[in-house]
């Protein structure tokens, strides 16, 4: 009976626990590589964010200086329509 039991024990049960912490390792190792990726791709994208796209607050002074020119030059063609 012990013999038997000491049999399933090293014929079954010990490759299966090697077998299932290989797994896990391999699993940890590959989620850990994916994470890294995800990582940079994420930096990248960033970094493109803050190359190709404006800022609100500079968006918001282009705006406004574009609008004061605009009303400058309305004030010109006011001015040229009076002295008609």
């Amino acid at each position: 009976m012990l013999g038997e039991i000491f049999n399933w024990i090293t014929m079954i049960e010990i490759p299966v626990f090697a077998s299932l912490f290989s797994l896990l390792f391999k699993q940890r190792k590959d989620t850990e590589h994916a994470i890294g990726m995800c990582k940079d791709a994420l930096s990248e994208f960033k970094v493109h964010v803050a190359r190709n796209y404006v800022s609100a607050a500079t968006l918001k002074d282009v705006e406004n200086r574009l609008t004061e020119y605009l009303l400058r030059i309305e004030k010109k063609i006011d001015r040229m329509e009076e002295k008609r």
